[in-house]
């Protein structure tokens, strides 16, 4: 498998599918009658034959490439002062001795954690079969096939989005005409159930077994998972309503909205941009991924030619996952006039890419506001960061994912896959992004009180600070 920028999405749609069987019901199709507890449905292993001795030969051929690669293609020769040598020494063994699988793939996983950062991970064979020939070419736009992924609406969605908050799963966005709209759900509801799963067993299991930059973003799509299916379908979702009464809710699904786009040879994802002039006269664009170049872009460019007299323009990239590194470059283009500045750089061992900004030929001048959350990864930080260390954007929100290193996922030796991250990214001023992510010059918590008026907190507070009158900031 090649090397591509725009890889967090399929990773991220690989390791939710595991999220997403922690909250299936008892008596679906695609579980056993009876799990039991979320955390006993996410624990319980499988009896399995004892391995053979080519199975055994495999694995340690598998960690041997593992442990190659790290050393000679790391971007850092001295990995950070870890003793790599020592870590074969010591771990190698363990995995010529290991009598299962997970045994195997625990030990492999036990050196990646001693680099101490993300983007490196061992996949297991049946979840690399889903993500094992995503190639380097960009992203095309593609009819769903008949037997696909959302082919007859079997991504369909409920049309609301979810943020774990507190402990508890809060609706934060409805769409107006969805099938949550049509269902009466409101923003500040709580979940309390998905198909007569309680949400709060599952989010403490998850809480407990998910870690690094991905975990917030891992559970909040594994929910959105539970409450997806064929379009046309109805989902019963139990909510704590505005007044904290319990009210259980048929959701019925509608098609994902946005066109398809495919990813390599993953099934398409769904690639939604909204552009309008919010009260006040200011911009507002949102959209999900940056991919789909050959659209998004034309419809960024005539959004910002249509917001040249706005007092300010918001963007908001909240829950996007990021994509295709270039794109941020030239949106950037819309709001730096100077030549030769940079978001940042992506440096690997060899070389350093530079994140150019092309300034256009009409750049808007006004105050920007980029609003960002814990599901703002990849390319959403990279544009999100670079503009802040540039002083052109103002940033709201909370601390972003922290990942957005390039990674490329090779099978290995015995079947699972091997993520690993090629390079480096370094914002303009010389921040470390991957897992510190972007903290925002405002921290806007996410307050249910607020969004039970019906608005947004993050939006509000950027309206709030362009209506001030920022002084022009440097360009």
């Amino acid at each position: 498998m090649r090397v591509r920028h725009a890889r967090f999405a399929a990773r991220m749609a690989a390791a939710t599918a595991g999220v997403a069987l922690m909250l299936l019901p008892a008596g679906c199709s695609s579980t056993a009658s009876d799990r039991g507890s979320a955390r006993s449905a996410a624990t319980r292993s499988v009896v399995r034959p004892p391995l053979t001795a080519e199975q055994r030969a495999l694995n340690v051929a598998s960690f041997d490439y593992v442990w190659q690669t790290v050393r000679d293609r790391h971007w850092d020769p001295d990995l950070g002062g870890l003793d790599w040598q020592a870590v074969r020494l010591e771990l190698r063994p363990r995995v010529e001795s290991a009598e299962s699988m997970d045994a195997a793939r625990g030990v492999m996983r036990e050196a990646l954690d001693r680099l101490k950062q993300s983007h490196f991970a061992i996949i297991s064979g049946e979840v690399y079969s889903q993500v094992s020939d995503a190639g380097v070419e960009e992203p095309t736009d593609m009819p769903a096939k008949k037997d696909g992924p959302g082919a007859n609406g079997s991504d369909a969605r409920s049309g609301m989005e979810l943020r774990v908050v507190d402990g508890v799963a809060l609706v934060t966005r409805v769409e107006p005409g969805s099938g949550a709209d049509r269902a009466g759900v409101r923003p500040g509801w709580i979940v309390e159930s998905i198909r007569g799963r309680p949400t709060d067993r599952a989010i403490a299991a998850m809480s407990e077994q998910l870690q690094g930059p991905e975990a917030a973003a891992m559970i909040v799509r594994g929910f959105e998972g539970m409450i997806s299916g064929a379009a046309g379908s109805v989902v019963p979702v139990g909510f704590l309503d505005g007044e904290d009464q319990p009210v259980i809710k048929p959701i019925t699904l509608d098609p994902p909205p946005g066109a398809p786009v495919r990813f390599g040879h993953l099934p398409p994802v769904h690639v939604e941009f909204v552009s309008t002039r919010l009260a006040g006269n200011i911009g507002y664009i949102r959209f999900n991924f940056f991919l789909d170049p050959g659209r998004v872009m034309p419809m960024f460019a005539s959004a910002m030619e249509s917001f040249a007299t706005a007092q300010g323009v918001i963007l908001d990239l909240r829950g996007n996952l990021g994509g295709i590194g270039f794109m941020a470059n030239g949106m950037s283009g819309f709001f730096v006039d100077k030549e030769g500045l940079k978001l940042g750089e992506m440096r690997t061992r060899d070389t350093t890419v530079n994140f150019v900004i092309f300034p256009r030929v009409e750049v808007y001048g006004g105050p920007v506001a980029i609003l960002v959350d814990e599901l703002s990864y990849s390319t959403s930080e990279i544009m999100a960061g670079g503009l802040q260390d540039l002083g052109r954007a103002r940033i709201f929100g909370s601390r972003t994912g922290g990942g957005a290193l390039p990674s490329t996922i090779e099978k290995l030796p015995n079947g699972d896959g091997f993520q690993f991250a090629m390079a480096n990214y370094v914002s303009a001023s010389g921040r470390v992004l991957e897992g510190e992510g972007v903290v925002p010059d405002e921290e806007v918590r996410i307050d249910r009180a607020t969004l039970l008026r019906g608005l947004d907190p993050a939006v509000e507070a950027a309206k709030a600070w362009i209506q001030s009158g920022p002084l022009m900031m440097h360009r």
